[in-house]
């Protein structure tokens, strides 16, 4: 039995409903047996940032320059270690070099991410290469289709990869519109078996989302393409009985500098990958430029590798925090190790806080993260749930100066089965403009509290039991 992500499940039916469902479950599910995370151990004791390997518009840094490069964000960050014990550690686990010399924009919500990737679309003299979850059939998926028809109707080459799952509920006419003027569409990962590769993995989905422009400019994030985000997140006035779904509260990124070039490889490599046809000759890597002063390494994660990227850096970042962990996440279906770090920085006295969606779209996920909040809270884990909006945002802030954005949530589905996008950029300057994006989301959030969680209703109970049965598949 397969289960889709974001899957809506009737909110209605009693506990004794859920309970037949789960005792008519439990059978199926402690047969069919599953695959864990490895344990992955931090080595706090690898060599400092001298050994870490950067990159810049003219090529790789010197260790000399490097050392310079890092001594200027240690300088301007709080004092911490987290360089010296993260930095070298995290390049070992990704392989891919911090670059240097990049422009980074913070983008919330859908309006202004689709305003600047309009923008952008219109200014391609080149190329246009996209990869996306969910591009629906609508107004804004529309949109999109247009803008890339007419660039591709003046020459520049537009190649799309999209997820054949994110994507099922999208006519075929939308894409075969597309191909016809020439676009090249890649199906990742075909849900049919009678057009599936002789290597199908029916689990495996393309949950990246990212644009990139000749070359120089790229997006990433959380937003996929869909009306759903054609409101802002921040409104002024409570949600009631009968208005307009809610707003989604989404994140992104725009980037400019020798990072795209890191992010063009790893498009590049998905599409060769999934066997998609002869890439047209275009300039895909022009000469690098630096564009600003911030270092930012691109984490491409797949489950064809031993363990998630994103989610070894994430352990390593959480596991070297010294003063705070700000956490905004969609889907937060932890393992046990991700559990266990998290609960042991609360103890020896790091800040961490959560925020958390108070209602989504997918019933399952939400009951079964609820079902985690006990142990947290315990452990003096902070956890608020955003109130008026359905969150989508995936951030982590470590110590004020390592941050994250992207499509990657804290479940088991994304560090398992998904192919993942994340940006990791690191320097106090960042840092503070993604801990005012937090600070904002937690002022419109509602704390939970201990004694409140207690004392929350059997049915809500009963509800988490049944969906963290699911934990492995959401």
């Amino acid at each position: 039995m397969m289960l889709a992500p974001h899957t809506h499940l009737s909110r209605g039916g009693g506990v004794v409903s859920l309970l037949l469902l789960v005792l008519s479950l439990l059978a199926l599910l402690g047969a069919a047996g599953c695959s864990s995370l490895p344990r992955f151990v931090p080595d706090l004791a690898r060599p400092g940032p001298s050994s870490v390997r950067m990159a810049g518009a003219q090529g790789p840094l010197s260790a000399a320059q490097s050392r310079v490069v890092l001594a200027r964000l240690a300088a301007k960050g709080q004092p911490t270690d987290i360089f010296a014990r993260h930095l070298a550690l995290e390049e070992a686990i990704v392989g891919s070099p911090l670059t240097t010399g990049n422009a980074v924009t913070l983008l919330q919500d859908g309006p202004a991410t689709y305003t600047a990737m309009f923008a952008a679309i219109a200014g391609a003299r080149d190329h246009i290469n996209m990869e996306t979850y969910i591009l629906d059939d609508d107004e804004v998926g529309d949109r999109f289709a247009q803008a890339l028809l007419a660039k591709q109707r003046v020459g520049v080459q537009v190649n799309l990869i999209r997820d054949s799952a994110g994507t099922y509920a999208t006519p075929v006419a939308f894409f075969e519109c597309l191909s016809a003027a020439g676009i090249q569409v890649l199906e990742f990962n075909p849900i049919n078996p009678l057009t599936a590769r002789d290597d199908w993995a029916w689990n495996q989905r393309d949950h990246r989302k990212l644009l990139i422009v000749d070359g120089r400019v790229a997006f990433l994030g959380g937003i996929n393409i869909s009306s759903v985000y054609s409101g802002g997140s921040f409104r002024h006035r409570k949600l009631r009985p009968g208005d307009a779904a809610p707003p989604w509260r989404d994140t992104d990124l725009r980037l400019q500098g020798p990072v795209v070039a890191e992010l063009q490889k790893l498009f590049i490599t998905a599409w060769r990958e999934q066997q998609g046809p002869e890439l047209a000759p275009r300039n895909y890597f022009p000469e690098p430029e630096p564009a600003g002063k911030q270092v930012v390494r691109a984490i491409g994660s797949s489950p064809g590798e031993t363990v998630s990227l994103m989610y070894t850096t994430l352990l390593s970042a959480i596991g070297s925090a010294e003063t705070s962990v700000h956490i905004t996440n969609a889907y937060f279906v932890p393992d046990p190790q991700l559990l266990d770090t998290l609960q042991a920085a609360a103890r020896r006295g790091v800040d961490v806080q959560l925020i958390l969606p108070s209602r989504t779209d997918s019933w399952l996920v939400f009951n079964a993260g609820r079902g985690y909040y006990d142990r947290l809270l315990v452990a003096g884990v902070k956890i608020a749930e955003r109130r008026g909006v359905i969150l989508h945002s995936k951030t982590a802030l470590v110590d004020g100066v390592w941050g994250t954005v992207g499509s990657t949530n804290l479940d088991w589905r994304s560090f398992l089965h998904n192919h993942e996008l994340d940006a990791v950029v690191l320097g106090a300057e960042f840092g503070a403009q993604l801990q005012a994006m937090f600070d904002r989301d937690l002022a419109a959030s509602d704390p939970v509290t201990l004694q409140d969680w207690r004392n929350r209703p059997l049915q809500l109970r009963v509800k988490e039991l049944f969906a963290r049965l699911w934990a492995y598949w959401l």
